[in-house]
Order: C-alpha cells, then structure tokens, then sequence
C-alpha cells in the first residue's frame, strides 16, 4: 500500500512540474487542427 501511494505522489509531482509541456503541446495540436480547418474551409 505505501508503494502505492508513493508512485502515486511521485506522478501528481511529475504532473505538477511539467504541466506547461503538456499546455504547450495541446495548444500546438489545436492551432495544427485549426489551421487545417480554416484551410479547407476557405478553398
């Protein structure tokens, strides 16, 4: 149970910290999509 739990706490740490990554790679797909949307869109 300790293992557990301290696997746990280490991933809500990782999380924690890197967060901004994760912001930084959402916000790159969405323009990726988004562009292509607009791509097609005005064709």
């Amino acid at each position: 149970m300790h293992t557990l739990h301290a696997g746990y706490r280490s991933m809500s740490v990782l999380m924690a910290i890197n967060w901004d990554r994760l912001l930084y790679i959402c916000t790159i797909v969405f323009a990726l999509f988004f562009g292509a949307y607009l791509g097609t869109v005005l064709q």
